[in-house]
């Protein structure tokens, strides 16, 4: 019976400690939008549109020839805020090739 109490209390304690770290997170987004400041918390990022096309043993990659760059607001946080993706994510992921799928019709 102690260690469900222990383990309850534990759970209990880290979804506390991870909601007041999502609300300071948070607050300190809105205080840095709120302030027209060089510290603005949004930051818009462009880049090139890579498709990763594969072809019988390999993968080619083209530059989207529709779309070639496509611009993204990501926010200086921990967490997403205001539907944008936290920054350190949308870095680590830019470069990315976007896979494409080749669908065959086998009528």
């Amino acid at each position: 019976m102690r260690a469900a109490a222990i383990a309850k209390g534990a759970i209990i304690s880290a979804a506390l400690a991870g909601a007041l770290v999502y609300a300071v997170d948070s607050i300190s987004v809105r205080v840095r939008a709120a302030h027209a400041t060089a510290t603005s918390p949004y930051e818009t990022l462009t880049f090139a549109r890579v498709l990763a096309i594969p072809e019988k043993n390999k993968v080619e990659y083209q530059v989207d020839v529709q779309n070639p760059e496509q611009s993204v607001t990501c926010v200086h946080a921990l967490f997403p805020h205001d539907a944008h993706a936290p920054c350190w994510y949308v870095k680590r992921n830019i470069d990315k090739p976007i896979p494409m799928a080749i669908l065959q019709n086998f009528d």
